[in-house]
């Protein structure tokens, strides 16, 4: 059975609960006409890359185009420390990378999975600050039980514990609607 969750109100909603702070959903965290202007600030600025990754018994393109920047980086686009400021006010933490990923369409996703955690820093949160078109998210027991989904809508931020990676996956699910553009800029504690 699947929990969703529609959002009307500005307050933050723990959908997973652990001893690290669980997964928390923080809408309204910047106002939409902000969230817009760095969605077309980023786009064009970002280094937008595809790859190909193997499944199964073949070589498939990888649903969506990615890109990543350094905080220590001079030239990172300035709404990068903007949106790292948005994050800071919800989920303080040493961020030291902004993961982007730019989900072109509704064809664009990304299949469950938990963040790799052998180069994050034990203890420390990922946050995920949402740009673009509403498009929602799957959070999924690793052990069974029922499924969240959250529409994550432009300038919300979630926030998952480090704990949280090795007791659930999360995805970004295709979907047949006709949907524009979402960047999703997610900042993580990166080791060395």
């Amino acid at each position: 059975m699947n929990s969703q969750y529609l959002l009307f109100a500005d307050e933050a909603l723990t959908l997973v609960h652990d001893a690290q702070g669980g997964i928390r959903h923080h809408p309204g965290v910047v106002p939409p006409d902000v969230a817009a202007e760095w969605l077309a600030a980023l786009l064009p600025l970002v280094p937008w890359r595809s790859e190909r990754r193997p499944m199964y018994d073949r070589i498939v393109d990888v649903p969506r185009l990615m890109s990543s920047v350094s905080l220590a980086d001079p030239d990172r686009p300035p709404c990068i420390d903007a949106a790292l400021a948005a994050v800071q006010s919800v989920a303080s933490a040493p961020y030291t990378r902004a993961g982007l990923n730019l989900y072109r369409d509704g064809r664009d996703s990304v299949a469950l999975h938990n963040d790799r955690v052998h180069d994050l820093a034990p203890g420390q949160p990922i946050a995920i600050v949402s740009l673009g078109a509403p498009r929602d998210m799957l959070i999924k027991p690793k052990r069974g039980g029922s499924a969240h989904r959250i529409c994550l809508e432009a300038g919300s931020v979630l926030v998952m514990s480090h704990a949280s990676q090795f007791t659930h996956d999360h995805g970004i699910p295709k979907t047949a609607a006709r949907v524009g553009a979402r960047v999703s800029v997610a900042f993580r504690v990166r080791l060395g």
